[in-house]
């Protein structure tokens, strides 16, 4: 008996509502999980090893496009010196915090 047969015959007793072998029907749950889990560890070796090895899974990027432009990087550079300079300011002594409880 072939795969086909089985899988159809195993539909067909699901839909008419006949009685089930437990056993039987738990065997091949946790051979397809088995299965499933077994295909997923040669994945998971096969993309380490690919990875390890320098190679790249999918298609290799042929260029790539810069993600920043040096404009934005003096932009961000300034905010922080700004904010460095307030807070020299706190740390020496020129704006004083006044307690509002007291």
């Amino acid at each position: 008996m072939n795969i086909s047969n089985r899988l159809s015959s195993f539909f067909q007793r699901l839909r008419s509502g006949a009685t089930g072998d437990p056993v039987r029907d738990w065997l091949v749950l946790l051979t397809l999980a088995l299965f499933a889990f077994v295909c997923i560890v040669v994945w998971n070796a096969w993309a380490f090893d690919t990875v390890a090895q320098g190679g790249v899974i999918g298609t290799a990027a042929t260029s790539t496009s810069p993600v920043f432009n040096a404009s934005s990087i003096d932009t961000i550079n300034s905010v922080f010196q700004m904010r460095a300079a307030e807070e020299t300011k706190y740390v020496t002594g020129v704006y004083h915090f006044v307690d509002p409880s007291q």
